[in-house]
């Protein structure tokens, strides 16, 4: 990741600063608004989840390149990371309408839908990573 900047999330405003920070982001990196409100919705849906279910945590956010056929392709990378209770069953949250919170269950599928990339490491009673990437058109 070439810049990176990460936002704490232990609260309502915490969630609001990630999302922020990520449409900024997506903004200067050169996504479109339709791209920019796909990465902000996932930014949303991870940093409550972080506050939901671990309390406290962090969204990093960073610029990343790969190489393509056509040159340097630019990217977002978002990295969630708590040290809350970790998922017991990674498999039975990725599973569509699967819901803890009573919410819609769109969740962690959901932001699987809405980027390029997406990977989930949990730990049980150690905490959660998920690393996620959208890649520029």
């Amino acid at each position: 990741m070439k810049t990176q900047s990460c936002v704490e999330v232990k609260n309502e405003w915490g969630i609001v600063a990630a999302r922020q920070a990520g449409r900024s982001l997506s903004k200067e990196i050169g996504f479109g608004s339709v791209d920019q409100a796909r990465i902000t919705t996932a930014i949303s849906e991870l940093s409550r989840n972080i506050y939901l279910y671990a309390k406290r945590g962090e969204i990093c956010l960073g610029a990343v390149e790969r190489p393509t056929k056509m040159g340097m392709q630019k990217g977002i990378q978002i990295i969630a990371r708590d040290h809350g209770p970790g998922i017991p069953d990674i498999r039975q949250v990725m599973t569509d309408g699967f819901t803890t919170s009573g919410g819609m269950g769109a969740g962690l599928p959901g932001v699987k839908r809405l980027m390029d990339e997406f990977l989930i490491d949990s730990e049980t009673g150690e905490g959660t990573t998920i690393t996620t990437t959208k890649w520029l058109r």
